[in-house]
């Protein structure tokens, strides 16, 4: 029998995460029927269509068009809009990646519909309620049938949290199936010499959560310290639609301006990106994705969080967490410059094969 399964991205990191899926789901065409949904959370060009064509992604087969709002807004028509499909298309299997509203939004729906639901990336923790994405999480996981966890912290929590241990799968790091997947065609990028920069004599700087963009305290600390370490070395600082925002709004952006050893583009997409981090010294950021890739390059990244969800990318990776304490980061910025920073061990499973057992497991439950 066919299965047919849908697979549901709404921003930039699920893009990344469904892309070596997909290409799996393609050679099983005598069994899997697969469809693709996109929410349309992200929409701007630079984190939606970009990333389509650098991962080689299908055209959705239903764009729900939900855009920007507030979360309870934006997680409503995400509902509303995807029972549409999915009582229209009856799936054996939907599939959610990681965090976002779209996530949490389409599992409510499978939850209520009985339609079977899937959850990649599941089980990860920071256990700090006041993120959104911890609370998308958290309930996803409760509503879920499968449950596919990236680390053994993951599986811990679920078990943790009550979920039958029948349901829940330790297979890797999807992401990394990405990195690994188009790393050759990101070798052929072409940014930095765009950019004006040599490989190994700078930084790259994303910033874009609420807790650190959207307070002008947080943000206005941001960019001092954005100015103080480019005085030690050349930073790339793709700003996220939502940062730039902000610093247009609390009038920081002329002074983030003037630092003249800061390169300030728009979001680069994923092969631009992927080159950018893997040919740097460090990277500062407060991404989750980051975490893991910079862990996989051996490539030292400073996380401006309290918490991660990812412990392993501290544990064994090139993660640090430093919040927003300047007198840390700038030392640390100094290890890095100095070759100092952390280094990364071997991580279990995080081998490029996350998408096969997926598959694997999907096709016989």
């Amino acid at each position: 029998m066919t299965k047919t399964i849908v697979s549901v991205v709404g921003a930039r990191p699920n893009f990344l995460k469904t892309a070596p899926l997909l290409r799996e789901f393609a050679r099983h065409p005598e069994s899997i029927k697969s469809l693709l949904v996109h929410t349309g959370q992200h929409y701007d060009y630079s984190m939606s269509e970009a990333f389509f064509q650098d991962l080689e992604l299908p055209p959705p087969d239903f764009h729900l068009e939900a855009g920007s709002a507030s979360h309870s807004v934006q997680t409503a028509k995400v509902m509303t809009r995807f029972e549409e499909v999915a009582l229209e298309v009856r799936p054996d299997w939907v599939v959610v990646f990681g965090d976002v509203n779209s996530t949490l939004a389409c599992a409510l729906v499978c939850a209520k519909e009985r339609i079977p639901l899937a959850h990649v990336e599941a089980g990860l923790r920071s256990f700090d309620k006041t993120m959104p994405e911890e609370i998308n999480r958290l309930l996803t996981d409760q509503v879920a049938d499968l449950l596919f966890v990236s680390e053994p912290a993951g599986v811990d929590n679920l078990f943790r949290e009550g979920v039958e241990k029948e349901k829940v799968f330790l297979v890797g790091n999807i992401m990394i199936d990405a990195l690994i997947q188009f790393m050759e065609r990101a070798d052929s990028s072409s940014v930095l010499k765009k950019l004006g920069l040599n490989p190994g004599t700078y930084l790259v700087m994303t910033m874009h959560r609420a807790g650190n963009v959207d307070s002008q305290e947080n943000l206005m600390q941001l960019v001092r310290l954005v100015h103080s370490i480019s005085e030690r070395a050349p930073i790339v600082f793709p700003l996220h639609p939502r940062t730039a925002r902000n610093l247009k709004q609390f009038g920081l952006m002329d002074e983030l301006q003037s630092c003249s050893n800061v390169k300030l583009t728009a979001p680069l997409g994923y092969l631009d990106f992927l080159f950018t981090v893997k040919h740097s010294l460090g990277i500062l950021s407060d991404s989750g994705g980051v975490q893991s890739e910079t862990t996989y390059l051996n490539v030292p990244c400073l996380t401006f969080r309290e918490v991660t969800e990812q412990p392993v990318t501290v544990d064994m990776g090139t993660n640090t967490l430093v919040g927003l304490n300047s007198d840390q980061i700038l030392l640390l910025v100094d290890d890095i410059l100095n070759q100092k920073g952390k280094k990364a061990r071997s991580i279990p499973l995080w081998d490029g094969q996350t998408a096969e057992r997926i598959t694997e497991v999907l096709l016989n439950h």
